[in-house]
């Protein structure tokens, strides 16, 4: 028989079952809401699909990702271990990938694996979670950038206190919301306000302007030489003496008469603003053609960007033969007999293709190598500059993008004379001062015997603080950090490395920070950017404040209603292309909080409040002297396009309120 004690103890022995340790698997969460540096989230699979391997052993379980990657799951105390053995894949044979492993419990760091690099053995990784309410599970880059970080959480679980699983969160809001106005009926000229060419080159200069169709363009003063046709705002010629002229662009429509001053600067210095465009590598990468360059062109018409200053259309790699492809389309001779090098057979006659983009008012540019080799494996210019800067010129291009890639291999000269011994990408060199100038130089001086302006890109990573120099090997603009991906931790990490060139910045000279991953992007997969909305503010914010280079690298035929709007802010566009040319840095930092200020042209200053934070920035502003501005002020929020306020830098104070990965952009104009 059982008595009443017995009972109440059986009882609360059920109980105590009901709350005992249960055993939670990663792979039972919903891991979709991770963030990783490429690729899917994958449950016991690793990046590329295949069974977790790691130095040698095999897991059935886990979780598949790629550095830089953060997940959070949120445990409201109700964990009290977590346990994994973590490590590199090893499907990623012949690469040198490093990682770190870092568990971080309610912000503070819990664990990490250190440096780990492939073919290591796993590593037990068992954290104690007792009261913990949130968890991040973080895989870093090693210190090497993030190629091949494939990084796999194997046997991962959680012991719990009565629950069967979690909630896996992330704290960037994923819901699109517009914030450009659309633009008016009434035509508002939209182009640059200064302009520079070289005495004796071919002219050409779009009036770019929104407001309804059709409309007529004229401009008052123009000096001779030049011509507009008035149904394309296409102002076309040639400039034969330096000097500098003023001269006032008109649009007219029915609805209405809009005007600007142009500044045309005939002299040595051309990119007298960073470049906009367009660039194929984020969307095609090696499966570029003719077809779809002139198809990106279209459609920056046909869209209406080309009515806000968007002017470049550039080929990247693989317009050229490779050296051992087995794609047909990409096999043939490198160089005619004579040594001149030839397009492959995606795109034959590129007089053909850059007549066809200039006839839109668009500009079209080209790309290349010091090395042998580019990055992928095509024909590059190594002892063929002046013939390949000719070969540029002849056929129409604008605009040279020239990668370091290969001449790492050839800086002591071609081994055995066979350019095969090479291989495409050698990063050797770069760091010592005049082997990293050297190849540039080459290239600039040709360049500059054309006779036409080509606007040179020196892409070579920063390597020995190449804005200190680049200006100097005929250059315009020059890549400060190596290649940006569409995840938040490649835009945070490359946006607040920029201050160390700002002071180099100048029209004429821009720093490059790697091209705009919004959109739909996927060197060959394409997909919807990583970045979520507020972060894609943040993103198209900094470049604007950093006067930097403007080349959108999505599928132009698919510009979602949100892309679109976030291209087609004229007011923020016109931070990015003020013709002070002064680039934005961080005055002070609040926290996460960093604020950029840029001086303008007309007094005035750009701000940007960049939350680089995961929680909410919400206070009271009144430190404007550390921002460099006093007195009246007349505030107006950029991307909203509307005035805020005026205040008194002395007495007043401003609300700060930033979402989580967002910013503020505001102008302030002094008021007399």
């Amino acid at each position: 028989m059982i008595t009443l004690v017995g009972l109440i103890i059986a009882l609360n022995l059920t109980g105590t079952n009901r709350l005992s340790a249960q055993t939670v698997w990663l792979d039972q969460l919903d891991l979709s809401v991770a963030t990783q540096g490429y690729g899917i989230p994958k449950k016991n699979k690793s990046i590329d699909g295949k069974v977790l391997s790691i130095g040698g052993k095999t897991f059935e379980r886990g979780f598949g990702t790629h550095a830089e990657s953060s997940l959070f799951i949120q445990l409201d105390g109700k964990a009290t271990s977590f346990t994994a053995h973590v490590g590199i894949d090893d499907e990623i044979e012949g690469h040198e990938p490093a990682v770190e492993f870092i568990v971080y419990g309610d912000n503070k760091k819990l664990w990490s694996s250190g440096i780990m690099h492939l073919g290591e053995a796993p590593k037990p990784c068992s954290v104690p979670l007792t009261r913990v309410q949130k968890l991040e599970l973080v895989v870093t880059d090693g210190g090497n950038d993030n190629y091949y970080d494939h990084a796999d959480w194997a046997d991962a679980k959680f012991e719990t206190t009565g629950v069967n699983t979690f909630v896996t969160t992330n704290p960037v809001s994923s819901k699109p919301y517009l914030l450009t106005p659309s633009p008016s009926a009434k035509p508002k000229i939209n182009s640059a306000s200064v302009f520079g060419v070289r005495p004796g080159s071919p002219f050409q200069f779009l009036i770019a302007a929104t407001g309804d169709r059709p409309m007529s363009f004229s401009v008052k003063g123009l000096p001779s030489g030049l011509q507009i046709d008035p149904e394309t705002g296409i102002i076309t010629g040639k400039l034969s003496k330096a000097g500098t002229f003023e001269v006032s662009l008109s649009a007219k429509n029915a609805k209405g008469r809009a005007e600007k001053k142009l500044r045309i600067v005939c002299g040595d210095r051309i990119a007298l603003t960073p470049p906009m465009g367009w660039n194929s590598w984020n969307c095609f990468a090696g499966e570029v053609s003719a077809d779809k360059v002139k198809r990106a062109a279209e459609a920056m018409v046909k869209s209406g960007l080309v009515n806000h200053g968007w002017t470049y259309i550039n080929i990247d790699d693989f317009w050229q033969n490779h050296r051992d492809s087995k794609d047909q389309t990409l096999r043939g001779n490198l160089r005619d007999e004579a040594g001149n090098i030839l397009p492959n057979a995606r795109f034959g006659d590129m007089k053909v293709l850059t007549d066809y983009v200039h006839k839109l008012g668009l500009k079209i540019g080209l790309y290349s190598s010091p090395g042998p080799w580019t990055c992928g494996g095509c024909a590059g210019s190594y002892s063929y500059e002046k013939q390949d800067a000719e070969s540029y010129a002849k056929w129409g291009f604008d605009y040279l993008k020239y990668d370091w890639c290969s001449y790492g291999g050839v800086i002591n000269g071609m081994p055995g004379n066979d350019p095969y011994k090479v291989a495409s990408l050698s990063y050797q060199g770069g760091g010592n001062l005049p082997v990293a100038i050297k190849p540039f130089k080459l290239m600039g001086d040709y360049l500059l015997q054309q006779p036409r302006d080509i606007v040179y890109s020196l892409c070579q990573y920063g390597m020995s603080d190449v804005w200190k120099w680049g200006n100097s090997v005929g250059g315009a603009c020059w890549r400060t950090t190596n290649d940006i991906t569409d995840t938040w931790v490649s835009v945070k990490n490359i946006a607040l490395a920029q201050d160390k060139a700002a002071a180099w910045a100048k029209p004429g000279n821009w720093n490059d920070p790697d091209m705009l991953v919004v959109g739909t992007v996927g060197w060959g997969n394409p997909h919807p950017s990583k970045l979520k909305p507020d972060e894609q503010y943040l993103h198209f914010s900094q470049w604007s404040l950093f006067s930097a280079p403007l080349l959108i690298g999505c599928d132009m035929e698919k510009l979602d209603e949100f892309t679109l709007n976030l291209l087609t802010n004229d007011e923020v566009i016109e931070i990015n292309q003020d013709p002070l040319g002064k680039q934005a840095t961080c005055v002070q930092s609040i926290g996460e909080l960093r604020i950029y200020v840029k001086e303008l042209e007309d007094g005035s200053h750009a701000v940007g409040f960049c939350n680089f934070g995961l929680e909410k920035v919400n206070f009271s502003y009144k430190d404007f002297e550390k921002l460099g501005i006093t007195g009246k002020q007349k505030i107006r929020d950029l991307w909203r396009q509307k005035d805020i306020r005026s205040l008194n830098t002395k007495s007043d104070h401003l609300l700060i309120d930033v979402p989580v990965h967002g910013v503020l952009l505001y102008k302030f104009t002094p008021v007399k």
